[in-house]
């Protein structure tokens, strides 16, 4: 019993240490600070936006970036996973550049990063779908990409609508 107790003990933080480094590790931190970065830049535009359009699209954000946080947190918790909790150095950037601005240089410019956002996170939600290890985080990749991509269809729109470029 006592070299069960010992090798159990010495299996745990290998397993542990297996959760936290697993091969998708990157997909889960790069999946939470972007969902926390939509979210702040969603309520910000609740706040600064002069189109009602933009500060719909913000409230979207929060709403659907928020409920995909809680089921991306869910799934790291269960595996061990620290997930960060605050977006990337370059998100808070952006979003230290849109708190600067107002009016329609605000909307232009939430509008043209919603846009690129939306792209690269489709871009690596669908990385994750096609060749993720993680059983779990491709799950979430392929059950997230259709609101990702109805975000992307909804901001090209008020982009056209604005007389903005969609690419």
């Amino acid at each position: 019993m006592k070299r069960f107790i010992v090798g159990f003990a010495l299996a745990v933080p290998l397993a542990i240490s297996a959760a936290i480094s697993s091969p998708d590790s990157s997909f889960y931190k790069d999946a939470a600070e972007g969902g926390i970065a939509e979210v702040e830049m969603g309520n910000l535009a609740q706040q600064k936006s002069t189109n009602p359009r933009v500060k719909s699209f913000g409230a979207m954000m929060v709403k659907d970036h928020s409920a995909a946080n809680v089921k991306l947190k869910s799934i790291a918790a269960a595996k061990n996973i620290d997930l960060p909790t605050s977006s990337s150095i370059g998100e808070m950037a952006s979003m230290t550049k849109l708190k600067a601005l107002s009016g329609d240089t605000f909307d232009k410019s939430y509008i043209k990063g919603m846009i690129k956002d939306h792209q690269d996170d489709i871009a690596m939600f669908q990385k994750e779908a096609a060749s993720g290890q993680d059983a779990d985080a491709k799950t979430f990749a392929v059950a997230t990409l259709p609101t990702l991509q109805a975000h992307l269809k909804a901001i090209q729109s008020i982009a056209e609508a604005s007389g903005l470029s969609t690419d």
